[in-house]
């Protein structure tokens, strides 16, 4: 929740400031593709602990796999909080920032629950096994007249 989260309010904050210069939907798009790419690997390092580091693909430890399945939570992400904001949008055309940013940290927090279970059941799963069953060998006492000795 701490990471995803922080992405999550740098995001915000970047999209804000995008969307000065930008389309809301343009912005959104290019922060969200940021975001995931640092936020995929910040999972992988941290939060879901993945012990697979491809080699030699540089910094990204999950490798490309991962990434463009975490894209894919992305993209329904993406698809949330942009028609969360369109739908502000059309009900008020001049929001101000304040509800704006509102409306936005709402889906955006909505679509990172999904995100994370998502990752975590899928992208990201262990595919633990059940642990072998326990065998134990019990040594076999030899038979009792085999114990009995003769005293001379």
């Amino acid at each position: 929740m701490i990471l995803g989260g922080g992405v999550g309010l740098a995001s915000s904050a970047a999209v804000a400031l995008l969307a000065a210069f930008l389309p809301f939907a343009l912005a959104n798009a290019l922060i969200a593709v940021v975001s995931t790419v640092l936020a995929t690997e910040l999972h992988a390092r941290f939060t879901f602990a993945s012990e697979q580091r491809p080699a030699g693909r540089g910094l990204l430890r999950c490798g490309l796999r991962r990434h463009l399945q975490s894209a894919g939570t992305a993209t329904a992400a993406f698809a949330v909080t942009t028609l969360a904001v369109l739908v502000l949008h059309a009900f008020d055309s001049t929001p101000g920032l304040a509800v704006e940013q509102t409306v936005y940290l709402s889906a955006s927090a909505l679509a990172g629950i999904g995100r994370f279970l998502a990752l975590r059941l899928y992208v990201f799963a262990t595919g633990r096994k059940q642990p072998a069953p326990v065998t134990v060998a019990l040594a076999t006492s030899p038979p009792r007249r085999d114990l009995l000795t003769t005293a001379s």
